[in-house]
């Protein structure tokens, strides 16, 4: 080391700090604080050096290994199945889902295909025959649809869902049957006669023409087909259904059709009928008894008059419901239809599928354009479109996006000084974190995360503005080394003085991603672990390969090529030459200087003979005074000297002119120093920001009550497309969904059933749920099994006292006579399974309405092969489902037991759920998984195994807002819980508790979220900055950006739901990257508070700016997205964080930190006098010093002429500052030369030749 000059050259009054900085604190002059953080620097500052020493070897293996990950995207998998997006995994919903899936299968019974009519002009009424003729045309579209696949033809009838087809011992009748038995179709078409024809079955009896449901009379059929066939049993059976005439008997909506049938109440009168009193009280399917369509099911917007009665409605619904691709599946295996085309579970699903989109496209063009009414469908498979078209990438707006960032970065990095340029860094820089965010992306693949809509639609932008906003940082501090730093320790530098910063930015961010997915909704959990992932990839992207990219460019600085064209030279060059310091002139020195500042303007000459490059200053030599500002000497007082070289002298002396553009000579932080800082840090300035700021906080405290929860589909489907008008039609009309209150098994249902019918009885009275007509009573299974039981004792008790069953025998009873005798024998008993006996002395159903345990489980068995069509049964779902069991009164054994695969239903069609309670049941369950119980011994009833699995469907309605939803899922799980303090374990089941269920504890998780996000970033800003005072007022600043960005939202009308949620708690750690800065500029520089505010505002303005400029360039892709939720609840919530987060950090911040920041961890070294200093006279010439009569007596700026001679380094990484040459002091070494201090131990980076 060179040792410092005597102290007779300096100006009197100073001391020269002392070089090695890292003595001093191991002495403990500092504070552990800042010795803390100069060792961290240190580390910092090696790993700059060692980078820029082997930039090459860095960025070529940082390339590989990102490039490496970024394959692992070939593994990524789109998750679009809505119950593993929102259900919490391990949660309640979950365990219940998994609960249901295990007993039932894993798909619903049915799929539903819905058409809903509105008139054009709003507020119309619908219920005119014309309005139904309109909706009969459409339906009828619809229900004609055939698809052609793998060789068949698919049409309605072959795929739709049936709720169970009786098997008749006549072969003939038993086919005609199954041809002939409809689909199950809600329509309030079903009220009038044109309802059958939406029933594509056909049979076939000789003599007789084809026999529709459009002209079938079973009453009438049955009594011609009775002398050639036994039908009583089938007769009976339609007899307890309820089917009479089916369509025949019911008005034709245009009674002057050819093919109304005479047995119609309007045939003869010729009169149309009353559609709203047809439809009030709701429609009936084949079976009046079970199929019972509600209004609510059928007609929207209905207004009634003071008597109750139906007098106007302004939408229709029709629902086809198809079969499940399983079912489909199962219905069609071995089937001589698909035996040569290797039918499968996947070709079913196919089929199922094409059929969907064929039934959505030709409804909504079966009415003509200028058609009073308007016809809106969806399918099922209309919604996993919509789900996978929201998840897909879209590449035009990522390239555009990344193409506009590449613009923005290479335009702001371009300088006219060919040597200050950084248009190439910037394009790099871009590449560089877009490759990031790809192998962050690669490895969420690889480690099984898998992607969502939210992934592909807003990370790749999210991540691309955050990881830009380091690269511009590090940028503009490579560009702002101080002087005299030696070439080979320039990358360490930067790092040193901007690693603290990026480190704790990028923490900050990756722990609000992390705090983020304790949201429990998968797919947000996902999103957040992805979003973590990627900015920890980004960092080591900034920190490891970006300073290589530096160094690269460096070395094309050095040898003064152009900028992105870098295989061109430079026609101009600048240089930044130290100057050491000289004896002082005759002249005296400003009152108050504390640093001189040479300004030379000179011309950089070139011999062609040598590789010498020499810097001629022309002789000149005055005094120029500095611009005023409103801090005085505070913000004007940089120690270095800085020279602009303007122009460059060619061959024999002629000046080629090379100068810049004045307006090239602005740059954001000449604006921060000159104008913005000086304006802001004036004392009415900051009173204004605080009470602007304090209304904001006011403002949006306010706002914060308005913001409601919810997140409703509409939101999600695209505006103005077809799929949105149905679901907004579906929304305001037809607010219905089908639930199910399900009873799990680990209780005895026999000696339970009272507290079955209180828990049926307390989940009917819920306020949402639908209740069933005035004239009907809320029915369940055990309702109708109770009064199954209770009629067959009644036939047994007539057949009983008229004589026609004695204890001996009941072939001449009735039907249900003998099944009654069957039952009352039975003991349960293996050793005595028959006591007759009891035929006198017990009954069915006892004084209390409740079964006998002990015939409980057997009379299920023979209820459920009994019940009519099996609608009843169906409703329940049972599983384990009962055996099989055939009852014939006329055997010679007393019964036929058979628990083979026949039955008197056959179970075609399973499923958990159906419309209406009285409506559409699903069928029995006939799951081949259930046990196979052996042969019972003769004259027993099988019992069937104790139940694990049944249900009580219902119907929720009026559920238009989150509060109704949160209101109902209370209602049913209070229900549940009181039930299962009587023994019964219980829990509700559907769509409304499947994916509301998240907001009884969504703010809460909000909040808790928030607070430990907050309480770790002050933690990890106390660690890094080691200075709690400061992390305190950043937590401050991150908490008010929360809460009015919060506020916001509520005067915006978004709503509050999981996917906000994320974006609020992500908010603080985005929020970082816009105050640490600030803070740390603050923290580590020199002066008063006003002073160092202003320099921390110098030094960081233009890197934040740029970096919230790159931020929204990024969301802005967002906004051209074709999902309106996109949009709303991530480009616009994204952008106001992002300008939040600038005012807070560019104008708050720096407020308070001025008022209530702490002090300064470095002092000045030197001693400031307010008297002249009067330097000894020069020993010879030199620099001359003076005031000029018309300068402020404060500091002055010199302009005087040199001459330097200059060689050029070698290469960097070969460049070796010889000790002898290095110089001894200079003002531009000074802690306050450049703003921040930085007081890292650095030593020179060792050569590697």
């Amino acid at each position: 080391m060179a040792r410092p000059p005597p102290l007779g050259e300096l100006p009197p009054g100073y001391t020269p700090p002392a070089r090695p900085a890292t003595p001093q604190i191991l002495a403990g002059s500092l504070k552990a604080p800042l010795w803390l953080r100069a060792y961290f620097q240190g580390l910092l500052f090696s790993l700059g050096c060692g980078i820029q020493r082997h930039c090459g070897k860095v960025l070529f293996l940082g390339l590989l290994a990102f490039g490496a990950l970024a394959l692992g995207l070939r593994m990524a998998i789109i998750e679009t199945d809505l119950e593993q997006l929102w259900v919490e995994a391990g949660s309640r919903v979950s365990q219940e889902l998994e609960y249901t899936k295990e007993k039932l299968g894993e798909e619903a019974a049915y799929t539903s295909q819905m058409l809903i009519q509105t008139p054009r002009q709003e507020g119309e009424n619908i219920l005119t025959p014309e309005a139904l003729d309109l909706h009969l045309q459409a339906a009828l579209t619809a229900s004609k649809v055939q698809v052609s696949l793998y060789g068949k033809s698919w049409d309605l009838n072959k795929i739709c869902y049936k709720s169970g087809v009786p098997l008749i011992e006549n072969g003939m009748i038993e086919r005609m049957i199954e041809k002939l038995f409809p689909c199950v179709i809600l329509t309030p078409l079903d009220c009038f006669w044109e309802g059958a024809k939406l029933q594509g079955g056909s049979a076939y009896l000789p003599g007789r023409p084809d026999i529709q449901w459009t002209n079938l009379d079973p009453e009438q059929l049955l009594e011609e087909l009775g002398p050639f066939a036994s039908l009583e049993g089938f007769r009976e059976l339609l007899d307890k259904a309820q089917v009479g005439q089916a369509y025949v008997g019911r008005p034709c909506l245009h009674p002057d059709d050819l093919h109304c049938p005479p047995s119609a109440p309007n045939h003869h009168s010729r009169q149309a009928p009353n559609v709203a009193q047809e439809l009030s009280g709701g429609c009936h399917g084949f079976s009046h008894k079970f199929m019972h369509w509600q209004e609510e099911l059928l007609l929207g917007g209905m207004a009634r008059g003071p008597q109750g009665q139906l007098l106007r409605a302004e939408a229709l619904q029709s629902t086809f419901l198809l079969m499940s691709p399983r079912q489909l599946y199962e219905h069609f295996r071995g089937d001589y239809q698909t035996h040569d085309i290797g039918w499968s579970e996947e070709q079913a699903g196919t089929v199922l599928q094409a059929w969907q989109r064929r039934f959505v496209q030709l409804a909504q063009e079966s009415l003509p354009e200028n058609a009073s009414q308007q016809i809106h469908a969806f399918s099922s498979t209309t919604l996993d479109d919509i789900l996978h078209a929201f998840s897909e990438v879209s590449a035009a707006r990522v390239v555009g996006g990344y193409l506009l960032m590449l613009a923005y970065a290479c335009v702001t990095m371009l300088r006219w000084d060919c040597a200050q340029s950084q248009g190439a860094v910037g394009l790099a820089g871009v590449l560089l974190v877009a490759l990031a965010v790809a192998s962050g992306l690669g490895l969420c693949a690889l480690l099984g995360i898998a992607f969502n809509a939210a992934t592909t639609q807003v990370l790749p932008f999210l991540a691309l503005g955050i990881g830009v906003d380091d690269v511009f940082l590090l940028a503009h501090a490579f560009t702002e080394a101080p002087p005299g730093t030696p070439l080979q320790e320039r990358t360490g530098e930067c790092l040193q003085r901007t690693g603290t910063s990026v480190t704790l930015t990028s923490i900050s961010n990756m722990v609000a991603f992390f705090m983020a997915a304790l949201v429990p909704i998968p797919a947000l959990r996902a999103f957040s672990l992805q979003a973590a992932i990627v900015v920890g990839c980004n960092f080591a992207a900034v920190m490891l390969v970006f300073p290589a990219v530096l160094s690269l460019d460096l070395h094309r600085r050095h040898c003064q090529r152009l900028d992105v064209l870098c295989c061109f030279s430079s026609p101009c060059s600048a240089r930044v030459i130290q100057i050491l310091p000289q004896e002082l002139g005759n002249g005296t020195v400003p009152v108050g200087i504390a640093h001189l500042t040479a300004t030379v303007q000179a011309f950089a000459h070139c011999e062609a003979s040598s590789q010498h490059v020499v810097t001629i200053l022309p002789p000149q030599a005055h005094l120029v005074p500095p611009p005023s500002d409103a801090l005085g000497s505070e913000l004007f007082s940089p120690g270095g000297s800085t020279r602009d070289l303007l122009g460059q002298e060619e061959g024999t002396g002629q000046k080629a002119a090379c100068k810049s553009l004045p307006c090239a000579r602005w740059n954001l932080a000449h604006f921060a120093r000159s104008q913005f800082a000086p304006l802001l840090l004036q004392s009415h300035t900051k009173a204004v920001v605080l009470v602007l700021f304090g209304a904001l906080l006011g403002l949006s405290l306010y706002g914060a009550t308005l913001v409601q929860d919810g997140l409703a589909l509409t939101d999600v489907v695209p505006r103005g497309t077809k799929e949105h008008a149905f679901l907004s039609a579906q929304l305001r009309y037809f607010s219905l969904y089908e639930v199910a209150l399900v009873t799990q098994g680990g209780f005895d249902y026999a000696h339970s059933q009272r507290a079955l019918f209180d828990l049926h009885q307390r989940f009917s009275s819920l306020k949402a749920v639908l209740p069933p007509p005035a004239t009907q009573a809320p029915r369940t299974w055990l309702h109708y099994y109770r009064n199954w039981l209770q009629g067959i004792q009644a036939a047994f008790d007539q057949d009983w006292a008229s004589g026609r069953i004695t204890r001996h025998s009941y072939r001449n009873g009735s039907e249900d006579g003998a099944l009654a005798y069957k039952l009352l024998v039975q003991t349960g008993d293996a050793q005595e399974p028959l006591d007759f006996s009891q035929l006198t002395t017990r009954k069915l159903v006892d004084k209390e309405g409740l079964i006998p345990p002990e015939l409980f489980y057997m009379g299920l068995t023979v209820w459920v092969s009994s019940d009519p069509l099996g609608l009843a049964a169906s409703q329940a779902n049972f599983y384990p489902p009962p055996p099989e069991w055939l009852h014939d009164k006329y055997d010679t054994t007393g019964e036929n037991l058979r628990s083979e695969s026949r039955g008197s239903l056959n179970c075609l069609h399973l499923g958990p759920h159906r419309p209406s309670p009285e409506a559409l049941p699903t069928a029995a369950r006939c799951s081949p998984a259930a046990p196979t119980l052996p042969s019972p011994p003769p004259s027993t009833v099988p019992a069937a195994q104790p139940l694990e699995f049944a249900q009580f469907p219902f119907l929720l309605h009026g559920l238009q807002k989150t509060a109704d939803f949160v209101e109902a899922i209370e209602g049913a799980r209070a229900a549940c819980a009181e039930a299962g303090r009587a023994g019964v374990r219980a829990y509700p089941s559907g769509s409304p508790f499947l994916f509301w269920e998240q907001y009884l504890g969504l703010r809460r998780c909000f909040l808790l979220a928030v607070c430990i996000l907050l309480l770790c970033t002050f933690l990890a800003c106390a660690l890094l900055l080691l200075n709690p005072w400061t992390a305190a007022l950043i937590v401050l600043v991150l908490a008010m950006m929360t809460v009015e960005l919060f506020g916001i939202m509520g005067f915006l009308g978004i709503k509050l739901s999981a996917i906000p949620v994320v974006i609020l708690v992500a908010s603080v750690g985005i929020g970082v990257e816009f105050t640490v800065h600030v803070a740390l500029g603050f923290l580590t520089a020199q002066g008063s508070r006003n002073l160092r505010a202003a320099r921390a505002l110098e030094h960081t303005f233009a890197p934040v700016t740029d970096g919230a400029i790159s931020t929204l360039l990024g969301l802005l892709m967002l906004a051209g997205s074709n999902f309106d939720f996109i949009v709303r609840y991530f480009f616009v919530v994204l952008t106001i964080l992002t300008l939040l987060g600038l005012l807070h950090g560019l104008v708050l911040l720096p407020v308070l930190l001025s008022i209530l920041g702490p002090p300064p961890e470095v002092v000045q070294m030197y001693k400031e006098s307010a008297e002249v200093l009067s330097p000894p006279a020069p020993q010879g010439g030199g620099l001359r010093w003076g005031v000029s009569s018309t300068l402020p007596q404060s500091f002055a700026r010199v302009t005087t002429s040199m001459t330097v001679a200059l060689h050029p380094p070698p290469l960097p990484g070969a460049y070796i500052h010889p000790a002898s040459e290095e110089p001894a002091w200079s003002p531009a070494a000074t802690p306050a030369a450049n703003g921040p201090s930085n007081l890292g131990s650095r030593g020179l980076c060792p050569a590697t030749g």
